[in-house]
């Protein structure tokens, strides 16, 4: 049977989550870890894996057992925010650093904010636990914070930060609202970001115009990525350039909930288009741009969950356009898709709160 949170090893199956075969594909999926609660994200660590849920727990999976970490902070679960995204840089294994996002409180309302902490796998506990960064106060509601983080080449941080409902702001360059950010690992600011000196600018933002980006990830060049939700229609996949406004709400290929037109159409000089739009959307969530390392064939290939459709995205080729849709009982609200060690594809499911692996069977 699929592992909980009182038993967990790497292999598993049940006649309620027995291993779905997709013929066509040569594919499986096996059911990894079960029983969670709102799952957000997860990465391995350590030859364990964590997992954060949005109500606030971090969860540690390691050696047959489970247990929840100690040491986090106060989180601000509101709506859509809670605790959020997770980062194992590629130092963890000297530096045991992790890094996640999580929504704190700032007087009325709450904002996107990063921590880092170090993690004792022995222990499961956090220490040294420091928010490194916050976005500027004002926001206010439970919608639209981001929030993925993705380490740069160059060990800087990437965060996007979704609009948080209030859509024009995330034309307003002296809000951290719908915009993707670069920091240090400390907090600091890069001295080669876009808008360092630039006037009515917050020196953090990296490009501007997002309304609530869920997934970034780099593609084998290191190039940044990033998927984000529409409205009605009008999710997009962007290939993030440095000091680029991305156009919402000034363009989209959505309308409003009501039916109503959004801003002034679907493109305009000077704001980017994206490299792929859904309409109808599919609640865009997670983002993994795959290695190749055990199926070549798909190496570069681009993989985002749909929320809304219970599946898979892979995206390749010129024009890069959606191939195919990875679909099955397992596949219910994927929320996080990432490429494990070894090369395998892990995702994560909502709907049905369960860890899940591709298998490749030929």
């Amino acid at each position: 049977m699929p592992l909980n949170r009182r038993q967990f090893a790497l292999a598993a199956t049940s006649s309620l989550f027995a291993p779905t075969i997709l013929s066509a594909q040569s594919l499986k999926v096996e059911p990894m870890i079960s029983g969670l609660d709102a799952p957000w994200a997860f990465g391995f660590a350590a030859n364990g894996i964590l997992i954060t849920e949005r109500d606030g727990a971090l969860l540690w999976f390691a050696n047959g057992t489970s247990k929840r970490v100690a040491g986090l902070p106060e989180i601000e679960v509101d709506g859509q925010g809670g605790l959020l995204d997770l980062l194992v840089p590629r130092d963890f294994a000297t530096s045991r650093t992790i890094f996640m996002t999580y929504a704190k409180r700032q007087g009325r309302g709450s904002g996107t904010a990063v921590m880092r902490a170090q993690f004792d796998q022995n222990t499961a506990r956090l220490s040294n636990v420091t928010t490194i960064f916050e976005m500027a106060e004002g926001s206010s509601g439970g919608r639209h914070f981001g929030s993925r983080i993705v380490e740069a080449r160059d060990g800087t941080l990437f965060i996007s930060i979704g609009d948080r409902g209030e859509r024009e702001q995330a034309q307003n360059p002296a809000t951290h609202n719908g915009t993707i950010i670069r920091i240090t690992k400390n907090g600091a600011v890069p001295n080669d970001n876009p808008f360092v000196d630039a006037l009515g600018y917050l020196p953090e933002i990296w490009s501007y115009g997002h309304r609530n980006p869920q997934g970034m990830a780099l593609d084998l060049s290191g190039t940044l990525w990033g998927n984000e939700h529409g409205a009605r229609g009008g999710d997009e996949i962007n290939r993030i350039a440095k000091g680029a406004n991305f156009g919402w709400p000034t363009i989209s290929y959505g309308r409003h909930y009501s039916g109503r037109k959004i801003g002034e159409g679907t493109n305009k000089s000077g704001l980017e288009q994206p490299q792929h739009y859904w309409d109808p959307s599919i609640a865009p969530s997670g983002y993994m741009i795959y290695s190749g390392k055990q199926k070549s064939e798909w190496r570069g290939h681009h993989f985002v969950g749909s929320l809304k459709f219970d599946y898979i995205a892979r995206l390749s080729g010129s024009p890069f356009r959606e191939a195919q849709q990875i679909q099955t009982d397992a596949t219910s609200r994927v929320r996080d898709i990432r490429e494990a060690p070894d090369g395998g594809i892990w995702f994560l499911s909502v709907g049905n709160g369960t860890l899940n692996k591709l298998h490749f069977s030929g």
